[in-house]
């Protein structure tokens, strides 16, 4: 078996720091028979695997990946390398990607906040730069200038991050442009409250597989708001049902997790449940019985959280 660096894309990462599952040691050892793994967080192909998998899977070829950042707007993972592919999830400005395999116009790896594995575009990612700032707004306008009257070059959706290079007045200079100091957070000073960070994003509509102000899932929308508070969820609902801990129905308050089959949403009070929906097709704030009176029969709350 022998290990190789990722075939990199056009723009490749200079950035000296591994990736997460890339400290390896020297040599390994397959021992028995490889171990079931979820592809959804583990990158592993019939032709190719994580060099960090190879004491774990048999893989024809193993590859260490090489850190990129996403240069896009907000870039859709998607299942197979086709922009016809269904999307998996999306990848926001100034996240990093892990490349573990590339050909042609499409790159295969994982977003390293979450370990999900898909395909982007190849011109979809980049050097890396680390972020200072992310938005914070369900979106923000790129001026042209330090003036609202300036012309706008770009807008961004909520969960973009961002590296802040100066200030002139209200305005953070950035690559591209100027946004107002009002549309972004330091990424270093995380909100506690992340009940008000995803009722921001009241009324943007419902897309499968998104996890951005320009269009969210229902755990997309539970992953972006705790990531504003600091805390680093999976980007599935079942996968979120390991966090925290259960608590009693007649117990619910303000800001824990209720999970139904395939969804999940966060309790805005003690009767109110704020969640991404593909009933309503955007993120709104009903009653929890109503959401548990719309399932099919036999099909109730699953699960319970408290963070």
């Amino acid at each position: 078996m022998k290990a190789s660096e990722a075939s990199s894309p056009a723009r490749s990462a200079a950035d000296p720091r591994p990736s997460p599952r890339s400290r390896t040691p020297d040599r390994f050892r397959l021992a028995g028979a490889s171990a079931k793994l979820d592809p959804r967080i583990y990158a592993v192909r019939k032709d190719i695997a994580d060099i960090a998998l190879a004491d774990r899977v048999f893989a024809p070829h193993y590859a260490k990946p090489l850190l990129h950042g996403c240069l896009g707007t907000a870039v859709p993972m998607r299942a197979t390398p086709s922009y016809d592919a269904t999307a998996v999830s999306e990848l926001l400005r100034g996240e990093s990607f892990a490349v573990v395999d590339a050909s042609g116009d499409w790159a295969w790896g994982y977003s390293t906040h979450d370990n999900y594995v898909g395909y982007v575009p190849v011109d979809a990612i980049g050097s890396l730069v680390e972020p200072t700032h992310i938005v914070a707004s369900p979106a923000a306008l790129v001026f042209a200038t330090s003036s609202i009257k300036a012309p706008v070059v770009e807008r961004l959706p909520m969960g973009a991050r961002l590296a802040v290079r100066s200030t002139e007045g209200d305005f953070h200079q950035i690559d591209g442009g100027f946004i107002h100091h009002r549309h972004l957070a330091p990424l270093a000073v995380p909100d506690a409250d992340h009940v008000s960070i995803a009722a921001r994003l009241t009324g943007v509509p419902y897309r499968w597989g998104g996890r951005s102000g320009d269009g969210i899932d229902c755990s997309g929308l539970v992953q972006l708001a705790l990531s504003f508070a600091g805390i680093a969820a999976p980007r599935d609902s079942d996968q979120q049902q390991e966090l925290g801990a259960a608590v009693a129905r007649d117990e619910l308050r303000r800001g824990d997790l209720v999970f139904l089959p395939g969804h999940v949403g966060i309790m805005a009070d003690d009767t109110h449940l704020l969640h991404a929906n593909a009933f309503w097709m955007q993120v709104v704030t009903e009653p929890l019985a109503d959401v548990v009176a719309r399932q099919p029969e036999g099909q109730g709350i699953a699960a319970l959280r408290r963070l």
